[in-house]
């Protein structure tokens, strides 16, 4: 009830004793609150907070218009509300190295487990559109490092992004995530991968774990959980198909409203009274209330 019983720093552990075992984790990405605690009620491994839905819920493209404040303000308000661990899509870290460093301490105040930063120029763009640039590999290790020594929870886990496979080809995607470990990135996650063949080649270039991130519409081909999982990915994120689906059906029920002048067509896609009144737990904030506030008038 209202917040977590779990600490950001158990969340944290938790991660990292997952990622030392065999499998993978799955991380479906949550827009607000709420989706996230339905990711922990289906038994998922995480949550990821995806920088393109933030920015969408904003009602802004994903062009690097979201600042700091508000990707650690949501991220807060996801973190809170479940114990499960929350990766969270920190972009290029606002700026240069010092900026980074701060995002970094910011996010893990925000009670984050984990956060990944990329090497793209700054202001970036969606890893999935085309025009990307990459910025020189001196200055993502220098912003990279700068975040690693902000760290002050040695269980935050700091993901390197790497965006280089659609700008320079898979083999500079190869020799910069073997570079970013080297700089201490305890995890990397390479953006906009084709095939599984290619996370079979990273997979092998590099001891740390990585991530793939199965968003729809991408470039690379939509895979399997366990097709990853046999070729030792360990973390798979899904960071906007939550927000997809809930605003088509939100479009969908506008479209219906309009036409009909009532709902009655698609309540059956809607999640009840009773369904929201449980996931949010409104029986335990009444008990709560009767614990406190049950002394009785005098007559």
């Amino acid at each position: 009830m209202l917040h977590s019983t779990e600490s950001a720093a158990h969340k944290r552990e938790g991660l990292r004793q997952r990622l030392a075992q065999s499998g993978i984790s799955v991380l479906p990405g949550a827009f607000n609150p709420l989706a996230a605690m339905l990711i922990e009620r289906h038994g998922f491994d995480g949550v990821y907070v995806s920088g393109a839905a933030v920015a969408a819920d904003l009602g802004l493209p994903d062009v690097g218009l979201t600042t700091l404040s508000e990707l650690a303000a949501r991220s807060a308000q996801i973190a809170r509300v479940t114990s499960l661990p929350t990766i969270v899509d920190a972009d290029t870290g606002f700026g240069e190295p010092l900026n980074a460093a701060r995002a970094v301490q910011v996010l893990e105040d925000a009670g984050v487990a984990g956060l990944h930063l990329e090497d793209q120029v700054n202001p970036k763009r969606c890893g999935h559109l085309d025009g990307k640039q990459v910025v020189d590999l001196d200055v993502a290790l220098r912003r990279l490092r700068a975040a690693v020594a902000a760290r002050r929870d040695p269980n935050l886990l700091l993901i390197a992004r790497t965006d280089a496979r659609a700008v320079e080809g898979l083999d500079a995607a190869v020799e910069r995530a073997r570079a970013y470990v080297d700089a201490g990135a305890d995890a990397i996650f390479p953006e906009a991968l084709l095939d599984l063949g290619e996370f079979a080649r990273l997979r092998a270039s590099v001891s740390v774990p990585i991530l793939a991130n199965m968003t729809e519409f991408g470039r690379g081909d939509a895979l399997r959980v366990d097709q990853l999982r046999d070729v030792g990915v360990n973390l798979v994120i899904f960071p906007v198909s939550l927000l997809r689906l809930a605003m088509g059906a939100a479009d969908r029920a506008l479209t219906a409203l309009r036409r009909d002048g009532s709902l009655a067509s698609v309540l059956g896609e809607m999640q009840t009274r009773d369904e929201l009144y449980d996931l949010v737990d409104y029986a335990a904030f009444a008990q709560f209330d009767l614990s406190i506030y049950n002394f009785r008038r005098p007559d």
